[in-house]
């Protein structure tokens, strides 16, 4: 059985784990993620590494990380959420700690891969996930293989731009979709909703510590389970604007599935239910074509381990 380990950086945890041929993870180490980023990140990466090669005999390395990734999958091009990471050979300097080949992978492609081989898009030759976490990062399979473009780095669906000069984006530009479908968006969404109504977002307030601040997204998930219109709104308008960007994304890949993941997929249908109904209403020659299925993502938060350490493998 070949073994390879797979390590997720995340804002808030490095995750890393041994991953055997079919995808099961063995054994796991998982540390915080250093808020300097730069070099102390990258030795973080390594001390997770060898902490996992005392046990296993294992023969690559794959890292799933945020930003934009060289088409020989060695250098940090660019990254809105990791400092002193930009221009970086993330290869070369992991090298200088891990004995191992090293492969470098672009987070949402690495999520994208672990579902198709091991979750929710198993037997899909023609696969897209968005992962809708504090942005929308996505990936992209197409006749079975990963696309990665001309520069290796395709699929940024987050940086679709769906309203001109609306909303600014990290990446620099105005009214891209993570602005407006992200979790982030969807917490400006609700603030926004509270700020409208706010007598009536008392319930929902007094989940957090009462003000607009205190809420978090994990309680406008419970408000909205339990019904409560303003969260439930908050969703829907998410929805909207995630139903709208999959439907451009499959007039151009004309995918036989859409796979969500990240945070926010934690509401399940309340989230799902109403993005179908948009992709129905707003996908070009609506009733004339087929229609993409929408699922929930089943790895969770192990997609990009996962998805990072089968891609070492090959």
């Amino acid at each position: 059985m070949t073994l390879t380990i797979g390590i997720d950086i995340g804002g808030t945890k490095v995750l890393g784990g041994v991953v055997d041929e079919n995808g099961k993870i063995l054994a796991t180490q998982r540390v915080p993620t250093p808020k300097e980023g730069g070099a102390a990140l990258t030795k973080t990466i390594a001390d997770v590494a060898n902490h996992l090669l005392k046990d296993h005999d294992v023969v690559a390395l794959g890292v799933s990380a945020a930003g934009l990734i060289s088409s020989d999958r060695e250098t940090i091009l660019a990254t809105g959420n990791i400092s002193g990471w930009n221009g970086v050979n993330l290869k070369e300097e992991l090298n200088k700690f891990v004995d191992l080949p090293i492969f470098i992978e672009n987070d949402a492609n690495s999520a994208a891969w672990g579902e198709s081989r091991y979750g929710a898009g198993v037997g899909e030759d023609h696969m897209l996930i968005l992962t809708i976490g504090t942005g929308v990062g996505g990936g992209a399979i197409i006749d079975g293989k990963l696309l990665r473009g001309a520069h290796g780095i395709s699929a940024e669906f987050g940086h679709i731009r769906v309203v001109p000069e609306g909303q600014l984006c990290s990446c620099g530009a105005r009214g891209c979709l993570e602005q407006y479908a992200s979790g982030n968006a969807l917490m400006r969404h609700v603030r926004e909703a509270i700020s409208a109504s706010p007598d009536a977002a008392y319930n929902l307030l007094a989940r957090g510590d009462g003000t607009i601040e205190g809420l978090t997204g994990h309680h406008i998930t419970q408000a909205a389970g339990d019904g409560d219109p303003i969260a439930l709104a908050g969703f829907n308008t998410t929805a909207q604007w995630l139903g709208a960007g999959i439907a451009s994304l499959s007039a151009l890949f004309d995918p036989a599935c859409v796979v969500i993941g990240g945070g926010v997929i934690e509401a399940g249908e309340i989230l799902l239910a109403p993005t179908r109904a948009a992709l129905e209403r707003l996908i070009p020659f609506s009733g004339r074509r087929p229609i993409p299925k929408v699922v929930a993502a089943t790895l969770g938060n192990d997609a990009g381990l996962v998805g990072a350490a089968d891609l070492a493998r090959s």
